[in-house]
């Protein structure tokens, strides 16, 4: 029984005393002690994972870390459907091959393939959006550049007044954008953009691939790294394998509801909703939805810490990794969210003292998405890590457990000491 009254009020799923029944281990799970960990690294951190699922906020946890591109743990815990809050369907096991919604790690995804294209030619961060999108320089915007969109500095964090079902309509998205005026000017104040820059990042690569950005994600990163899911959406035979997400934890009431609406236009539950229709997973959302598994985000982060390659492809240059992780924003306060963060151009970076990836990581680079996801990868630790829920609490009994799995992960995998 918990001793935090405010359990009483939140929003849980049922949960089974018979952990092992509800976990599945995927392949290639190697002894810590071949990385350079003790021998019950592995185990430690799996044990706070299941404490975070006891909770019974989270319907799914699936978490996969590498320690020098070596999988450590590939688990996942739980229920794909069916074990939601108010749910009435049969339950239906959640396994490491389960694909789930990355939402805001989307981000450092899609500003990869921006630095891509500088990679390859195609464009300069520094240039001025307008310089490929003449339309987006209206109304005083004519010389934001690409690399403010990046780094949330543009001025176009929200748009007031809009209904939901705009987000699923990038075309309507846009047009308002377009006649925007922005909030700041030159780049003053950091602002996290939850959905608004992205449709402008996925219109930057329209307009110089003549590829959608979903086109581009497959050939540039999915197809190449043989990646199953991995990019915007799914196509509608892969709907229903895709893990249903919850509105769990305390009710979102002040100020936490006006947060909500200032950052998505929506409730956090109008979007925990929306991102279970058919037609939200099968749009393309370059802020919001790409749909992955746990090891698949492992990955992607274990290609950036590899300087690009992975299983011998390369996808991208070193420096084009070092421009993306660079630090651009020193714990500023975000105008959004209200918080201290580091951002790079596309990534949320880590800390010194006690970070969004836990304690002493100043190197970590990463994203998270709807507060219950992270993806990151660590360069002191040679780690690479995802853990993916499917519950979305903004608020609740949740964070000493969540709090105490990140720790794990930095006191477990240690940094290792530099010549």
């Amino acid at each position: 029984m918990s001793l935090n009254p405010l359990s009483y009020f939140e929003r849980k799923i049922d949960v089974s005393p018979d952990l092992s029944s509800l976990t599945s281990i995927g392949e290639g799970e190697i002894s810590p002690e071949l990385v350079g960990l003790s021998e019950d690294a592995g185990e430690i951190i799996w044990a706070a994972a299941e404490e975070l699922y006891l909770t019974g906020l989270h319907p799914t946890v699936s978490i996969c870390i590498r320690r020098y591109g070596e999988v450590l743990l590939n688990r996942t815990i739980g229920h794909r459907s069916g074990n939601g809050p108010g749910d009435n369907d049969e339950p239906v096991l959640a396994t490491p091959d389960t694909p789930m919604c990355l939402f805001s790690a989307s981000k450092a995804v899609t500003a990869m393939l921006i630095h891509l294209l500088e990679e390859q030619g195609e464009l300069n961060v520094l240039n001025p959006v307008s310089h490929y999108i003449p339309e987006f320089g209206a109304n005083g915007k004519k010389h934001i550049t690409v690399h403010q969109l990046l780094s949330h500095r543009a001025g176009i964090s929200r748009l007031k007044n809009i209904d939901p079902e705009m987000l699923l309509e990038s075309s309507e998205i846009l047009k308002r954008l377009y006649g925007e005026k922005p909030s700041t000017l030159h780049g003053r104040e950091v602002a996290y953009s939850a959905i608004t820059n992205g449709y402008v990042l996925g219109e930057l690569v329209q307009r110089i691939t003549g590829k959608n950005i979903r086109e581009f994600m497959r050939e540039q990163i999915q197809q190449p790294l043989g990646f199953k899911y991995f990019n915007y959406g799914v196509p509608n035979q892969q709907v229903d394998d895709v893990a249903r997400n919850y509105s769990t934890g305390l009710p979102n009431v002040f100020p936490l509801r006006q947060l909500a609406r200032r950052a998505l236009g929506m409730t956090f539950e109008q979007a925990v909703e929306l991102s279970n229709e058919p037609r939200f997973l099968q749009r393309i959302i370059p802020s919001g939805n790409i749909i992955a598994t746990a090891d698949e985000c492992s990955q992607f982060y274990q290609c950036l810490l590899n300087g690009g390659k992975l299983d011998g492809k390369r996808i991208f240059q070193p420096v084009t990794i070092e421009r993306a992780t660079q630090e651009v924003s020193r714990f500023d306060i975000d105008r959004v969210l209200m918080l201290p963060l580091r951002y790079s151009a596309g990534m949320m970076l880590g800390h010194a003292g006690v970070g969004l990836y836990g304690p002493a990581t100043a190197q970590a680079y990463g994203h998270l998405g709807m507060t219950n996801n992270f993806c990151w990868a660590d360069p002191e630790r040679e780690i690479s890590v995802a853990i993916l829920t499917s519950g979305n609490p903004i608020l609740g009994s949740h964070f000493p457990r969540l709090g105490k799995l990140l720790y794990a992960i930095s006191k477990q995998c240690k940094r290792l000491v530099k010549d």
